[in-house]
């Protein structure tokens, strides 16, 4: 497989992409350790020492074999219109401020979105909008999400994934969710002193972090809080209450039917903020 330039420094790459070989916010290098089961993945995930570290080991994780497998596959064959990119190929890592006081949970990188660029909702259809809304909400230095290394910040927001590769046809098995559920344990146990708010993108979003908030021994609301578009659910950790939000998710089946407007988009990230506040 022939090395390929990065769109924006121009350095070739192999898809998919070896650790620590310059791409943009790559926060592996070749001695991080590989998670190759779910026993692993729990191990690796609890002695994460900081969010650095968590990242890192997450971008290596090789404990889904179809997953794997999948990622590696579109890595190396790519879609037509990227057909001149090297693709990133491993799971996706957190993205944004580590010490934000949102974090926002989608469901899981997508193909030739971040499984190409190597960072959350970039370069697809979903993230131009979930970019987009962030920067109107003052929380995104710019509007638009091209690829690793064009200058996009987040202030006071993190992004992470229930399941961190991307799984063929968006549907990640349950055993595929369980075995990746200890890496967002972790980060949620690091944002716990500052968080206020959490963004669940869709269902799975949703439900993945009232079960991980369970698992950390929060206090949430039973009967289970029902997903929905605006649904708010009031959580409590050891210090404070932590507003989980409901939006649809920003998938393309979404926004281009019309079950997801802009308009929605806006007033679900608006909930965020306690009126109060």
């Amino acid at each position: 497989m022939p090395e390929l330039p990065h769109p924006i420094t121009g350095q070739a790459f192999a898809s998919p992409v070896p650790p620590g070989t310059g791409w943009p916010g790559d926060p592996a290098d070749a001695d991080t350790p590989v998670a190759r089961s779910a026993d692993e993945v729990s191990e690796l995930a609890s002695g994460a020492g900081d969010l650095g570290e968590l990242d890192a080991r997450i971008s290596v994780c090789r404990a889904c074999p179809r997953l794997v497998d999948w990622r590696e596959e579109v890595a190396e064959k790519k879609r037509a219109s990227f057909a001149d990119q090297p693709y990133w190929g491993r799971p996706g890592p957190g993205f944004g401020d580590p010490h934000g006081r949102v974090l926002v949970v989608g469901l899981a990188p997508a193909a030739n979105g971040a499984n190409r660029t190597g960072r959350m909702f970039t370069g697809d259809r979903s993230g131009d909008w979930l970019y987009a809304a962030f920067h109107r909400a003052g929380y995104a230095n710019q509007a638009s999400s091209q690829h690793a290394g064009d200058g996009l910040e987040l202030t006071d927001l993190r992004i992470v994934a229930a399941v961190r590769c991307a799984p063929p046809d968006n549907k990640p098995t349950t055993q595929e969710k369980r075995t990746c559920a200890p890496w967002l344990d972790r980060d949620l146990q690091f944002a716990q002193p500052h968080l206020r708010s959490i963004l669940a993108l869709g269902s799975i979003g949703w439900d993945s972090a009232l079960a991980a908030a369970r698992r950390l021994g929060w206090e949430v609301p039973r009967p289970k809080p029902k997903f929905g578009h605006g649904a708010i659910a009031l959580l409590r950790n050891e210090t404070r209450e932590v507003r989980l939000v409901g939006s649809y998710h920003v998938s393309q089946q979404n926004t281009f039917t019309g079950k997801l407007t802009e308009r929605m988009l806006d007033a679900a990230i608006a909930l965020l903020e306690p009126s109060d506040q």
